[in-house]
């Protein structure tokens, strides 16, 4: 059976972010990749500059024609945009559970665009996390997703991951990156407990997709994993993935603003 992925998210035209990422990041790690559009962005290196939203029944309609006939294995979620089709998201995944859900409630983009508007993230609170298998919210969207500050020092992350668990998701990763210093340093949350996962901070501007190569590159290794996870294991190749992709990505060389991580990097000739 070949691994299967999914991702639920938004079009990056510059490649970098969003379904492009994802689809790169499956190939890359060996899964197979699906995709189903969430909105179509006006977007690139530097900035958002609109977003065209997908009518939410539309969106489920996608999905269900796609797992009327496509087995998978594990499924990514990122921008879903409106508490509308983060209604009808949240219904499908409860119904035909596509494999374990791994859920990046994209609501910042990387260049401080914000992606998502308030109803959605009471929606994705209320609706979507009961059904996450993992979350994997950055430093802002996890004090959105709290209603609270945002921390400010990496002592803070386990309290707030361990409140983030208790709104429902089966496991969270809360990435520590917006906190600076010369570590990265994510805290994951589980029902046995948290454990913290550190990485040396790259010096790079090529930084455009991170949260979405992250959560994909769990997907894909999920997907890999037969769907029954374990989540401390694949956090840690996952992060091993991405590090390999920020430390190539300057490489690239695109666009003017913050590029792209490299999603082949070790694959392509160098």
């Amino acid at each position: 059976m070949t691994p299967t992925a999914l991702t639920v998210a938004g079009s990056d035209p510059s490649g970098g972010a969003g379904i492009q990422a994802d689809l790169k990041t499956f190939s890359a790690l060996g899964a197979y990749g699906t995709a189903v559009l969430t909105a179509l962005t006006a977007q690139n290196t530097r900035g958002v500059t609109g977003v065209h939203p997908v009518p939410a029944e539309f969106v489920a309609h996608q999905l269900h024609t796609l797992l009327d006939d496509v087995e998978v294995h594990a499924t990514k979620l990122g921008m879903l945009g409106s508490a509308a089709v983060v209604h009808e998201v949240a219904a499908v995944l409860a119904a035909r559970r596509p494999g374990p859900v791994i859920c990046d409630p994209v609501m910042v983009a990387t260049s401080g665009d914000r992606l998502i508007d308030d109803e959605a993230v009471a929606a994705v609170r209320a609706e979507l996390l009961p059904v996450a298998d993992l979350i994997t919210p950055n430093v802002p969207e996890a004090a959105a997703l709290l209603d609270t500050a945002p921390a400010t020092d990496v002592a803070q992350l386990p309290g707030q991951a361990q409140a983030l668990l208790d709104l429902g998701p089966g496991a969270v990763l809360l990435k520590g990156g917006h906190l600076g210093g010369d570590e990265s340093v994510d805290v994951l949350a589980t029902a046995a407990g948290t454990t913290v996962t550190r990485r040396p901070r790259i010096a790079t501007s090529a930084t455009h997709g991170t949260g979405c190569t992250l959560s994909s590159a769990l997907a894909a290794l999920a997907a890999r994993a037969g769907g029954r996870p374990e989540w401390p294991v694949l956090v840690e190749e996952a992060r091993d993935y991405l590090h390999r992709a920020l430390t190539e990505g300057a490489a690239l060389r695109i666009g003017s603003g913050h590029g792209p991580v490299h999603h082949f990097a070790g694959i392509w000739p160098a």
